[in-house]
């Protein structure tokens, strides 16, 4: 469980980075600037307590740090310096929050589609660069490449720090609802990481407001709501992951499933309809049904065609899978899941052997689906996922027979 200090930085550091870089531009260097500042703070705080204004404190030291920076740089800086310690020129930005403007700038059109990702879930999102590589599915050190370009391209580029106009904001969605979806799976993922999954729905509550009229910001909304409403089902006592299908339906929040559903009510047949939409849909499928032997499946399935033809890709080919074995039976998704094993990305992930050893343990292969959960807990940095695979084999080899192989059950 991380440390409340911890939470605090992870919520602070991108406000802290949009006021040094609205008021000094720079954006590599603020961002270096910020990393020092909370170096500082996970060293100082532990021992000595939360300061007051612990936001103004990361301001402040991360402007030291900026200054120092400079004045080792040049004397033109050492003058900038000068200029930036001058509290009567920026009286209210230490409590200000430029959250929303450091998204947008982060989703600049100079930057390519996977460096906008990567640049934002690193400054917005505080993400580190192990667990950015891990939801991209990408080596951390081409990721570490990834964002150090991205950062000397806001350098080149003319970017100021302001809210982009409405064109610009339309031509920026995409991305933007992209990385807000991707910070929330990652903080959904780690059980510890509420902060993100919090920030995220925060963050696209903000910018609902700022675009009423956008279907698939409603649409991300209403995923994320419904998604998250079954935190509180998703372990157990001992802190084990529980399936989807074997949750306490009775701790999942009814007031962020209706909240969910009137989104979706009102933004479906409204316009377009989007993949972030969809995803709501099947999301409100399984929070309607009583159970999952009550889920209307087929349903499901036929959204997820759906999805695969306006946003197709690995994850949602292999969700699709999911529901096409639970429709058709579990030979049938090993014959989908077969059709899957040339993707490199999802090769590298270990929710397809995760899926496959599912299947298998369902279709009575427990021999076979034992040497994949294995291999999928091998495969994941994500401790709860470790221990849950670990347990669904160890589970698989309890029912062994005394000669040592596993019987069907």
């Amino acid at each position: 469980m991380a440390e409340p200090f911890e939470d605090l930085l992870r919520e602070l550091a991108p406000r802290v980075l949009g006021t040094l870089v609205r008021r000094h531009g720079q954006f590599d260097a603020c961002e270096d600037a910020v990393q020092e500042a909370l170096l500082a703070a996970a060293v100082q705080w532990p021992a000595d307590g939360v300061p007051d204004r612990p936001q103004a404190w990361l301001t402040a030291v991360a402007a030291r740090a900026l200054i120092d920076h400079w004045r080792s740089d040049n004397a033109r800086r050492r003058r900038e310096a000068s200029v930036m310690l001058d509290p009567t020129r920026h009286p209210a930005a230490d409590d200000g929050d430029d959250t929303l403007v450091l998204l947008f700038l982060c989703c600049h059109p100079d930057l390519s589609p996977p460096s906008q990702l990567a640049l934002t879930l690193r400054a917005v999102g505080g993400l580190t660069t192990a667990q950015i590589a891990a939801a991209l599915l990408v080596p951390a050190d081409t990721l570490e490449r990834r964002i150090s370009r991205a950062k000397q391209r806001i350098r080149q580029s003319s970017a100021g720090f302001a809210m982009p106009t409405p064109a610009e904001q339309a031509d920026r969605l995409g991305v933007v609802l992209h990385v807000l979806y991707l910070m929330f799976n990652e903080g959904y993922t780690d059980l510890t990481r509420v902060d993100l999954t919090s920030e995220a729905i925060r963050l696209t509550r903000v910018l609902r407001r700022l675009l009423p009229r956008e279907g698939e910001v409603a649409g991300l909304l209403a995923l994320m709501l419904l998604t998250d409403a079954r935190r509180a089902a998703r372990t157990d006592h001992d802190g084990f992951l529980v399936p989807l299908a074997d949750q306490n339906r009775e701790l999942w929040d009814r007031a962020a499933i209706a909240e969910g559903q009137k989104l979706l009510t009102r933004t479906l047949g409204a316009g377009p309809v989007g993949p972030y939409q969809v995803q709501a849909a099947i999301a409100a499928l399984h929070d309607e049904a009583p159970s999952d032997a009550g889920t209307d499946w087929p349903q499901i399935l036929a959204l997820y065609d759906v999805l695969t033809r306006i946003a197709p890709g690995p994850a949602v080919a292999l969700s699709r899978t999911v529901a096409l074995a639970t429709v058709h039976g579990p030979i049938a998704g090993l014959a989908a899941l077969g059709a899957l094993e040339g993707g490199d990305r999802l090769l590298r992930s270990h929710r397809l052997e995760a899926v496959r050893a599912h299947l298998l343990e369902r279709a009575g292969d427990h021999d076979a689906a034992y040497e994949s959960y294995l291999r999928a807990s091998r495969m994941t940095a994500n401790l709860h996922e470790q221990r849950y695979l670990t347990r669904r084999a160890t589970d698989l080899h309890s029912a062994a027979r005394p000669d040592g192989t596993v019987q069907a059950h």
